[in-house]
Protein backbone atom coordinates (compact mmCIF):
# COMPACT_ATOMS: atom_id res chain seq x y z
CA UNK A 1 0.00 0.00 0.00
CA UNK A 2 1.41 3.39 -0.97
CA UNK A 3 2.00 5.95 1.74
CA UNK A 4 0.07 9.23 1.56
CA UNK A 5 2.05 12.16 0.26
CA UNK A 6 3.41 14.39 3.04
CA UNK A 7 1.51 17.61 3.57
CA UNK A 8 3.42 20.50 1.96
CA UNK A 9 5.11 22.82 4.41
CA UNK A 10 3.05 25.95 4.96
CA UNK A 11 4.49 29.41 5.57
CA UNK A 12 2.91 31.20 8.54
CA UNK A 13 1.49 34.63 7.69
CA UNK A 14 1.57 37.09 10.60
CA UNK A 15 -0.54 40.26 10.58
CA UNK A 16 1.33 43.24 12.07
CA UNK A 17 -1.21 45.89 13.02
CA UNK A 18 -1.46 49.00 15.19
CA UNK A 19 -2.75 52.55 15.05
CA UNK A 20 -1.01 55.33 13.12
CA UNK A 21 2.56 55.90 14.25
CA UNK A 22 2.67 53.07 16.78
CA UNK A 23 5.98 51.80 15.37
CA UNK A 24 5.07 48.92 13.04
CA UNK A 25 7.68 49.73 10.38
CA UNK A 26 10.36 50.25 13.02
CA UNK A 27 9.51 46.88 14.56
CA UNK A 28 9.54 45.16 11.17
CA UNK A 29 12.93 46.65 10.30
CA UNK A 30 14.29 45.48 13.65
CA UNK A 31 13.07 41.95 12.94
CA UNK A 32 14.62 42.00 9.48
CA UNK A 33 18.03 42.95 10.87
CA UNK A 34 17.84 40.53 13.81
CA UNK A 35 16.19 37.55 12.15
CA UNK A 36 19.01 35.18 13.03
CA UNK A 37 19.12 33.61 9.58
CA UNK A 38 15.36 33.21 9.17
CA UNK A 39 14.07 34.77 5.96
CA UNK A 40 11.14 37.13 6.37
CA UNK A 41 8.91 38.25 3.52
CA UNK A 42 6.63 41.25 3.86
CA UNK A 43 3.52 42.71 2.33
CA UNK A 44 3.54 46.40 3.25
CA UNK A 45 0.30 48.39 3.06
CA UNK A 46 0.44 52.21 3.11
CA UNK A 47 -2.65 54.38 3.54
CA UNK A 48 -1.33 57.16 1.30
CA UNK A 49 -0.55 57.02 -2.40
CA UNK A 50 3.20 57.41 -1.71
CA UNK A 51 4.45 54.14 -0.26
CA UNK A 52 6.68 55.57 2.48
CA UNK A 53 6.66 52.48 4.71
CA UNK A 54 7.51 50.24 1.77
CA UNK A 55 10.49 52.48 0.98
CA UNK A 56 11.67 52.13 4.57
CA UNK A 57 11.82 48.32 4.43
CA UNK A 58 12.60 47.66 0.76
CA UNK A 59 16.36 47.94 1.21
CA UNK A 60 16.40 45.21 3.83
CA UNK A 61 14.02 42.92 1.99
CA UNK A 62 15.12 43.14 -1.62
CA UNK A 63 12.88 40.89 -3.70
CA UNK A 64 11.04 39.62 -0.62
CA UNK A 65 8.60 42.50 -0.34
CA UNK A 66 5.25 43.26 -1.93
CA UNK A 67 3.94 46.81 -1.67
CA UNK A 68 0.33 47.97 -1.75
CA UNK A 69 -0.42 51.66 -1.31
CA UNK A 70 -3.27 54.17 -1.50
CA UNK A 71 -5.81 52.41 0.68
CA UNK A 72 -6.35 49.91 3.45
CA UNK A 73 -5.69 46.31 2.49
CA UNK A 74 -8.75 45.21 4.45
CA UNK A 75 -10.97 47.05 1.96
CA UNK A 76 -8.80 47.17 -1.15
CA UNK A 77 -8.75 43.43 -1.85
CA UNK A 78 -10.65 40.26 -1.05
CA UNK A 79 -9.30 36.86 0.03
CA UNK A 80 -8.60 35.68 -3.51
CA UNK A 81 -6.73 38.88 -4.39
CA UNK A 82 -4.72 38.63 -1.19
CA UNK A 83 -3.75 35.11 -2.25
CA UNK A 84 -2.31 36.58 -5.45
CA UNK A 85 -0.06 38.93 -3.47
CA UNK A 86 1.02 36.16 -1.11
CA UNK A 87 1.74 33.85 -4.06
CA UNK A 88 4.76 35.98 -4.91
CA UNK A 89 6.20 35.64 -1.42
CA UNK A 90 5.36 31.94 -1.07
CA UNK A 91 7.44 31.10 -4.15
CA UNK A 92 9.69 28.22 -2.98
CA UNK A 93 12.77 29.68 -4.66
CA UNK A 94 12.67 32.64 -2.24
CA UNK A 95 13.01 30.36 0.77
CA UNK A 96 10.73 32.50 2.97
CA UNK A 97 10.23 31.19 6.54
CA UNK A 98 7.52 33.63 7.63
CA UNK A 99 5.47 36.33 5.90
CA UNK A 100 4.53 39.54 7.69
CA UNK A 101 1.62 41.68 6.51
CA UNK A 102 2.29 45.19 7.80
CA UNK A 103 -1.18 46.71 7.81
CA UNK A 104 -1.81 50.40 7.43
CA UNK A 105 -2.36 52.29 10.67
CA UNK A 106 -6.07 52.56 9.89
CA UNK A 107 -6.73 48.96 8.84
CA UNK A 108 -9.21 46.63 10.54
CA UNK A 109 -7.16 43.66 11.81
CA UNK A 110 -10.20 41.37 12.02
CA UNK A 111 -10.82 41.79 8.29
CA UNK A 112 -7.24 40.79 7.47
CA UNK A 113 -7.45 37.78 9.78
CA UNK A 114 -10.76 36.82 8.20
CA UNK A 115 -9.22 36.94 4.72
CA UNK A 116 -6.29 34.79 5.79
CA UNK A 117 -8.58 32.20 7.36
CA UNK A 118 -10.61 32.17 4.15
CA UNK A 119 -7.48 31.80 2.00
CA UNK A 120 -7.35 28.84 -0.34
CA UNK A 121 -3.60 29.11 -0.93
CA UNK A 122 -2.10 25.73 0.03
CA UNK A 123 1.32 27.19 0.83
CA UNK A 124 0.32 29.52 3.66
CA UNK A 125 -1.33 29.31 7.07
CA UNK A 126 -2.55 32.04 9.42
CA UNK A 127 0.28 32.74 11.87
CA UNK A 128 -1.31 35.15 14.33
CA UNK A 129 -2.01 38.83 14.93
CA UNK A 130 0.64 41.13 16.41
CA UNK A 131 -0.82 44.43 17.63
CA UNK A 132 1.59 47.32 18.29
CA UNK A 133 0.57 49.92 20.89
CA UNK A 134 2.01 53.41 21.29
CA UNK A 135 2.39 53.74 25.06
CA UNK A 136 2.49 57.54 24.87
CA UNK A 137 -0.67 57.98 22.79
CA UNK A 138 -2.61 54.95 24.06
CA UNK A 139 -5.10 56.77 26.32
CA UNK A 140 -5.95 59.38 23.70
CA UNK A 141 -6.21 56.75 20.96
CA UNK A 142 -8.65 54.66 23.01
CA UNK A 143 -10.73 57.73 23.83
CA UNK A 144 -11.00 58.63 20.15
CA UNK A 145 -11.29 55.08 18.84
CA UNK A 146 -12.82 52.68 21.41
CA UNK A 147 -12.67 49.91 18.80
CA UNK A 148 -8.96 49.61 19.65
CA UNK A 149 -10.07 47.45 22.59
CA UNK A 150 -11.60 45.00 20.13
CA UNK A 151 -8.35 44.87 18.17
CA UNK A 152 -6.41 44.04 21.33
CA UNK A 153 -8.86 41.29 22.30
CA UNK A 154 -8.20 39.66 18.94
CA UNK A 155 -4.39 39.78 19.20
CA UNK A 156 -2.05 36.87 19.83
CA UNK A 157 0.88 39.14 20.76
CA UNK A 158 0.77 42.78 21.87
CA UNK A 159 3.91 44.93 21.73
CA UNK A 160 3.65 48.00 23.98
CA UNK A 161 6.10 50.30 22.22
CA UNK A 162 7.74 53.66 23.08
CA UNK A 163 7.89 52.91 26.79
CA UNK A 164 11.02 55.06 26.99
CA UNK A 165 8.85 58.11 26.28
CA UNK A 166 5.84 57.20 28.42
CA UNK A 167 5.60 58.94 31.78
CA UNK A 168 3.53 56.07 33.26
CA UNK A 169 4.57 53.05 31.24
CA UNK A 170 3.78 50.51 33.96
CA UNK A 171 0.20 51.76 34.17
CA UNK A 172 -0.19 51.46 30.39
CA UNK A 173 1.27 47.94 30.47
CA UNK A 174 -1.19 46.93 33.18
CA UNK A 175 -4.10 48.46 31.29
CA UNK A 176 -3.18 46.66 28.07
CA UNK A 177 -2.86 43.36 29.92
CA UNK A 178 -6.38 43.84 31.28
CA UNK A 179 -7.74 44.29 27.76
CA UNK A 180 -6.22 41.24 26.05
CA UNK A 181 -7.55 37.70 26.00
CA UNK A 182 -4.71 35.18 25.92
CA UNK A 183 -2.12 37.33 24.20
CA UNK A 184 1.40 37.81 25.50
CA UNK A 185 2.12 41.49 26.25
CA UNK A 186 5.72 42.53 25.54
CA UNK A 187 7.24 45.92 26.49
CA UNK A 188 9.50 47.55 23.90
CA UNK A 189 11.39 50.65 22.90
CA UNK A 190 12.07 51.40 19.22
CA UNK A 191 10.24 48.18 18.33
CA UNK A 192 13.04 46.02 19.70
CA UNK A 193 11.61 42.60 20.47
CA UNK A 194 13.09 39.12 20.24
CA UNK A 195 12.41 37.85 16.68
CA UNK A 196 11.37 34.51 18.20
CA UNK A 197 8.14 36.18 19.27
CA UNK A 198 7.25 36.44 15.60
CA UNK A 199 7.52 32.68 15.19
CA UNK A 200 5.92 31.81 18.53
CA UNK A 201 2.76 33.94 18.30
CA UNK A 202 0.84 31.52 16.09
CA UNK A 203 -2.51 30.82 17.79
CA UNK A 204 -3.34 27.37 19.05
CA UNK A 205 -5.92 25.23 17.25
CA UNK A 206 -8.39 26.16 19.95
CA UNK A 207 -7.68 29.83 19.44
CA UNK A 208 -8.06 29.56 15.68
CA UNK A 209 -11.38 27.89 16.22
CA UNK A 210 -12.56 31.00 18.05
CA UNK A 211 -11.56 33.13 15.07
CA UNK A 212 -13.81 31.52 12.49
CA UNK A 213 -15.01 33.39 9.43
CA UNK A 214 -18.46 33.95 10.92
CA UNK A 215 -17.11 35.09 14.29
CA UNK A 216 -14.81 37.65 12.70
CA UNK A 217 -17.37 39.04 10.29
CA UNK A 218 -19.83 41.42 11.88
CA UNK A 219 -23.10 40.83 10.07
CA UNK A 220 -25.35 43.85 9.82
CA UNK A 221 -27.02 46.32 7.56
CA UNK A 222 -23.76 48.20 7.02
CA UNK A 223 -21.86 45.16 5.74
CA UNK A 224 -21.58 46.55 2.23
CA UNK A 225 -21.75 50.24 3.04
CA UNK A 226 -18.16 51.16 2.13
CA UNK A 227 -16.83 49.92 5.48
CA UNK A 228 -18.29 52.92 7.31
CA UNK A 229 -17.41 51.43 10.69
CA UNK A 230 -13.70 51.13 9.94
CA UNK A 231 -11.11 53.46 11.44
CA UNK A 232 -10.09 54.86 8.08
CA UNK A 233 -13.62 56.09 7.31
CA UNK A 234 -12.96 59.21 9.42
CA UNK A 235 -9.48 59.94 8.02
CA UNK A 236 -8.11 61.67 4.95
CA UNK A 237 -4.62 61.61 3.52
CA UNK A 238 -2.55 64.06 1.52
CA UNK A 239 0.42 63.03 -0.58
CA UNK A 240 2.97 65.71 -1.45
CA UNK A 241 5.90 65.42 -3.88
CA UNK A 242 8.36 68.17 -4.78
CA UNK A 243 11.36 68.08 -7.08
CA UNK A 244 12.41 71.43 -5.65
CA UNK A 245 14.08 71.46 -2.20
CA UNK A 246 12.10 72.76 0.75
CA UNK A 247 13.07 75.79 2.78
CA UNK A 248 13.68 74.60 6.37
CA UNK A 249 12.41 77.82 7.98
CA UNK A 250 9.14 77.70 6.06
CA UNK A 251 8.70 74.00 6.75
CA UNK A 252 9.20 74.48 10.50
CA UNK A 253 6.63 77.29 10.46
CA UNK A 254 4.21 74.85 8.81
CA UNK A 255 4.97 72.10 11.35
CA UNK A 256 4.74 74.43 14.35
CA UNK A 257 1.27 75.54 13.29
CA UNK A 258 -0.13 72.23 12.05
CA UNK A 259 -3.75 71.58 13.10
CA UNK A 260 -4.65 69.15 15.88
CA UNK A 261 -6.47 66.86 13.44
CA UNK A 262 -3.24 66.27 11.49
CA UNK A 263 -2.16 63.21 13.46
CA UNK A 264 0.52 61.59 11.28
CA UNK A 265 3.29 62.87 8.98
CA UNK A 266 5.92 60.62 7.42
CA UNK A 267 8.27 60.76 4.49
CA UNK A 268 11.54 62.16 3.21
CA UNK A 269 12.60 65.79 2.75
CA UNK A 270 15.18 67.36 0.46
CA UNK A 271 16.61 70.54 1.96
CA UNK A 272 18.82 71.09 -1.09
CA UNK A 273 21.70 73.51 -0.45
CA UNK A 274 21.09 73.41 3.30
CA UNK A 275 22.40 69.82 3.36
CA UNK A 276 23.51 68.42 0.02
CA UNK A 277 24.67 65.10 1.51
CA UNK A 278 21.52 63.94 3.30
CA UNK A 279 17.82 63.60 2.93
CA UNK A 280 15.79 63.88 6.14
CA UNK A 281 13.29 61.22 7.12
CA UNK A 282 10.49 62.90 9.07
CA UNK A 283 8.32 61.15 11.65
CA UNK A 284 5.47 62.95 13.42
CA UNK A 285 2.79 61.39 15.61
CA UNK A 286 0.43 63.80 17.35
CA UNK A 287 2.65 66.59 18.65
CA UNK A 288 5.79 64.45 18.61
CA UNK A 289 8.33 65.21 15.88
CA UNK A 290 11.68 63.79 14.79
CA UNK A 291 13.99 64.21 11.81
CA UNK A 292 16.51 61.51 10.88
CA UNK A 293 19.26 62.54 8.42
CA UNK A 294 20.42 59.74 6.14
CA UNK A 295 22.53 59.58 2.95
CA UNK A 296 20.69 59.81 -0.33
CA UNK A 297 20.20 56.39 -1.98
CA UNK A 298 22.70 55.92 -4.78
CA UNK A 299 21.26 56.70 -8.19
CA UNK A 300 17.88 57.78 -6.87
CA UNK A 301 16.10 61.00 -7.78
CA UNK A 302 16.24 63.68 -5.10
CA UNK A 303 12.64 64.29 -4.11
CA UNK A 304 10.62 65.43 -1.15
CA UNK A 305 7.92 62.81 -0.58
CA UNK A 306 5.45 63.24 2.27
CA UNK A 307 2.23 61.62 3.41
CA UNK A 308 -0.04 63.46 5.86
CA UNK A 309 -2.94 61.67 7.57
CA UNK A 310 -5.57 63.23 9.75
CA UNK A 311 -9.21 63.57 10.69
CA UNK A 312 -11.16 66.67 9.75
CA UNK A 313 -8.19 68.17 7.91
CA UNK A 314 -8.40 70.54 4.95
CA UNK A 315 -6.14 68.59 2.61
CA UNK A 316 -6.14 71.15 -0.26
CA UNK A 317 -5.20 73.96 2.15
CA UNK A 318 -2.40 71.89 3.68
CA UNK A 319 -1.15 71.10 0.21
CA UNK A 320 -0.96 74.82 -0.63
CA UNK A 321 0.95 75.47 2.59
CA UNK A 322 3.49 72.80 1.65
CA UNK A 323 3.76 74.23 -1.86
CA UNK A 324 4.73 77.53 -0.22
CA UNK A 325 7.59 75.75 1.59
CA UNK A 326 9.52 75.28 -1.63
CA UNK A 327 12.88 77.03 -1.49
CA UNK A 328 13.57 79.97 -3.76
CA UNK A 329 17.04 80.69 -2.41
CA UNK A 330 20.01 79.58 -4.57
CA UNK A 331 22.22 79.47 -1.49
CA UNK A 332 21.58 78.39 2.09
CA UNK A 333 21.75 80.90 4.90
CA UNK A 334 24.02 79.96 7.77
CA UNK A 335 21.31 79.37 10.36
CA UNK A 336 18.52 78.05 8.14
CA UNK A 337 18.63 74.51 9.50
CA UNK A 338 18.64 75.34 13.20
CA UNK A 339 14.90 74.80 13.58
CA UNK A 340 15.14 71.35 11.99
CA UNK A 341 18.22 70.32 13.96
CA UNK A 342 16.34 70.85 17.24
CA UNK A 343 14.45 67.66 16.35
CA UNK A 344 17.39 65.56 15.21
CA UNK A 345 18.47 63.14 17.93
CA UNK A 346 20.13 59.78 18.01
CA UNK A 347 17.73 57.02 19.18
CA UNK A 348 20.28 55.89 21.76
CA UNK A 349 20.34 59.42 23.22
CA UNK A 350 16.54 59.38 23.48
CA UNK A 351 16.65 56.04 25.28
CA UNK A 352 19.22 57.36 27.74
CA UNK A 353 17.32 60.63 28.27
CA UNK A 354 13.60 59.82 27.98
CA UNK A 355 12.62 63.20 29.37
CA UNK A 356 14.33 64.96 26.46
CA UNK A 357 11.79 64.25 23.76
CA UNK A 358 11.41 66.85 21.05
CA UNK A 359 7.79 67.87 20.65
CA UNK A 360 6.19 70.64 18.70
CA UNK A 361 3.77 72.67 20.75
CA UNK A 362 1.02 74.73 19.23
Amino acid sequence: MSQPSPKPQQIPVVVLAGFLGSGKTTLLNHLLHRSGGSRIGALVNDFGSIEIDAMAVAGALGDSTVSLGNGCLCCAVDASELDQYLERLAEPSLGIDVIVIEASGLAEPQELVRMLLASEHPGIVYGGLVEVVDAVEFDDTRATHPEIDRHLALADLVVVNKLDRAADGERVLGLVRSLVDRAAVVPATYGRIDPEFLFDCRPSEERIGQLSFDDLHEHGEDDHDDHVGHLHAAYDSLSFVSREPLDPRRLMTFLDSRPEGLYRIKGYIDFGPYDVRNRYAVHAVGRFLRFYPEPWPAGGERLTQLVLIGSGIDAPALGKELEACRSEAPHADEHGMWGVLRYVRDPEEDAANPARTGTVTA
